[in-house]
This record gives C-alpha cells, structure tokens and sequence, in this order.
C-alpha cells in the first residue's frame, strides 16, 4: 500500500480529516498471543455474565478458559501485560486452590496452549482443545461399541419406544441437570438418545467411587442400531450433556391417567367398550370369537355404532356389543392410547374397501380373548396397566420391566 505524502496530508487537513499517527507495533508475538488468549477468555464473561470455570459438567471450553486463566493469573508476566486490558477484574480472583485432575494430566505444551502460546504459525485466535486423559478414555468408551449378540430381546422395546414418542405417551427432554441435583440422575430401564440413536440402560452394575470422589457405575447400553457398550455412568452423562441432540425419553404417560382435571378436548368420565364384528369377510369369520375392536368414548356406545355397516372402522358391518367399562376421572385420549399399544402385538392387519371403493386399514381391532381385556381393564383401575404389554403366544399380559406406573 503506498504511504502518504506531506501534500496528501495538507489536503486531507483542509478536508477536515484528522490524521492519526500509527504506532509501531512494540509487541512480541508471544505477547500478542497472551493477549489473543484473554481476549478469548474476556468474550466468554462478556456472552456468559461469569469467569469460566472448571468442573465436569461444564462446557470443555468453559473448563479450557479457566485453566488459561489460572495459569494466567500464576505468572507475574502475564498479569503484567494484561493488566491495563483487563476492564472486567478478571487478574484479580484467586487461582483454583485444588486444579482438576485433567489440569494436571496437561504437559508443558499443552499448558503453554492453553495460555494462546502456540507455535509460531498457529493462528492466534485458535484455542486448542487438548483433551485430558480422563476425557480421551470416556470418549473411547463412547465409540468402542460392539455387535449386541442377543438384540432380538431388546429390539421389541426400542419399536414400543418409537410407537409411544408418536403417539405422544412418551416424550423426548433435553439432557440437563436435575433440580437440586449436580448431575442428572441415570438408571436401569430408561431410554436416551445420544448421537441420533437410541440408547437402552440394559444393566447398572455395582456402584464404586471414582478417583474424583463421586461414585460411579460400569453401565450395558444397548442401542437400536443393534449395537451395545460397556461404559462408565459419568461417561455416559458426559456425553450427553455434550452432544447438542441428547436426550431423554421420558417414561410413557406424561401426566397421570386418572386425574381430576379435565383437558379442554376431554372430559373426567370414560367407557371402554368390546365389539365383535359380524362381517363374513375370511379373516374375520375364522376368528370371530377372539377378535375384538377396542375403543374409548364419553358418549353412548349404541350411538356410536349405529352406522356401524357403512364405516370402515366398524369393518363395513354390524357389530356386537360384547363388553362395557365405565371408568370416572380418566384421560380419555391417554387411554386408547395405552390400551392400544400394549395390544398392539395383537393387532390385526386388513384391508377393507369403503363405499366407495376406497382402501382403508382399520386400526383398532385386536386378536384378544376377552378374558384378557378383562385383566387390562382391571389394571387400569388399579393404576399398573403401563407396567404390561401382550403376548401372543401366551394369550396373556406379561411385565415388560416393571419400570412405569400410573399413580391414581
């Protein structure tokens, strides 16, 4: 760039514009770098409101920030040089008096890194992550994943999953500390998503305390990729607090089924009605005896089948009523919902035309001896009913886990 004459500015002068004499750059590059480094630090307490600090279940570079600034405020030439930068009072706090156990796991350039002194032809604005030791084997845990040899046991829960989030029984919540709590709570039985899959806490060995006094746990996840790991508890929270999609799935039924408050599309009363079909259609007159339609209403069920032979949800044909169950302060929606996915093994899979002509899959009608929806009925009154799910094979409610239940 060429540089100014005296008569450029002379002319400049008359125009009104001020010339600034540049100064000489008087600084190191070493000291540019510190400078860079603190600068860094100074933006961070600028977005966040506070100095960085150490602790696992902060931000690693959160944790990077206030190692820098530790060091920083150790070294009489760094306190020195930033001093009359230093608007926020960040020179004036008190060095962390026991350092984490990663900061000691840091060698001499790693440390000198996390000051902004890097080699010479490191961008100055670059922070490196250096990982600690603790960090680089949680993240091994993550990724050393192995084929699940016996996934066909868990697979039926990783659908009843997917089914329940649809169908809004379930939830998905973003992973984050529990109230009270420092880190958020872990156990067998509960669902994640962690790196776009869903996680399954299989097993939860015994608990035993980690060098850093907290206690830990060695953890079977088992993912719906068909794949498993053997990890540690806190290496699993960290790397859901990490990963910017992790989640976790809430157990199924969001608020309580019978209740004494009434949703603005439902009312605090119920019938659960079985209907047997009479329509000569193959697949229904073969099991006709154990072929039911499950529903819920608030109104009169004879209403609700009187055009029964032209709606394709009643298999375009008169209907039976084979049972009733009137039920008082229940979530209506939250019920159908329930009862049809814990039959939903049983669910039976036809075709039908409308008048019209139209294809229609009806969804609601089931492959279940009326026994069994007796035994359901009675575990929804009793507030155990998300604690089953139905086998075919046995003709029966069988426990899946033991892990929900609907509180009256």
């Amino acid at each position: 760039m060429a540089s100014f004459t005296e008569e450029d500015d002379a002319l400049l002068e008359e125009l009104g514009v001020e010339i600034e004499a540049r100064k000489a750059a008087s600084r190191t590059p070493r000291e540019e770098r510190i400078i860079a480094g603190f600068e860094e630090i100074q933006h961070f307490v600028e977005e966040h409101g506070h100095a960085p600090q150490h602790g696992e279940d902060r931000d690693i570079f959160e944790r990077l920030y206030a190692v820098r600034l530790d060091r920083i405020r150790e070294l009489e030439e760094c306190r020195s040089l930033l001093g009359p930068l230093d608007h926020q009072g960040l020179l004036e706090g008190e060095v962390a008096a026991t350092p984490k156990p990663e900061i000691d796991e840091l060698d001499d350039e790693a440390l000198l890194s996390e000051l902004g002194v890097e080699a010479e032809t490191a961008d100055i604005t670059d922070l490196r992550h250096v990982r600690s030791s603790a960090e680089k084997r949680a993240a091994e845990e993550i990724a050393n994943r192995e084929r699940c040899e016996d996934f066909e046991k868990f697979q039926p829960l990783f659908e009843q999953v997917q089914r329940e989030l649809k169908d809004g029984i379930r939830a998905s919540r973003r992973f984050v500390k529990d109230a009270g709590f420092l880190k958020a709570d872990i156990k067998q039985g509960e669902f994640f998503i962690l790196g776009g899959q869903t996680a399954y806490v299989a097993e939860v060995g015994e608990p035993f305390k980690a060098p850093n006094g907290e206690l830990d746990a060695r953890l079977r996840v088992i993912y719906s990729n068909g794949t498993e790991s053997n990890l540690l508890l806190r290496s699993l929270q960290r790397a859901l607090y990490k990963d910017e999609a992790g989640r976790r799935i809430t157990d199924p039924v969001a608020g309580p089924l019978f209740t004494d408050q009434t949703a603005d599309d439902d009312e605090a009363s119920g019938t659960i009605y079985v209907l047997r079909s009479k329509s000569q259609h193959p697949t229904v007159a073969e099991h006709r005896e154990v072929l039911h339609k499950i529903g819920v209403t608030n109104g009169k069920v004879v209403r609700r089948i009187a055009n029964a032979k032209i709606d394709p949800t009643f298999l375009m044909a008169d209907v039976e009523i084979v049972a009733t169950y009137d039920l008082y302060n229940i979530n209506r929606t939250k019920l159908e919902n329930i009862i049809h996915r814990i039959f939903d093994p049983a669910r039976l899979d036809i075709e039908i035309k409308d008048r019209f002509g139209n294809p229609v899959i009806p969804r609601e009608w089931f492959l279940v001896p009326i026994f069994v929806i007796d035994d359901a009925v009675e575990r929804i009154k009793d507030g155990t009913i998300t604690e089953y799910i139905y086998d075919p094979a046995g003709a029966r409610l069988v426990r899946h886990g033991g892990r929900l239940k609907v509180q009256p």
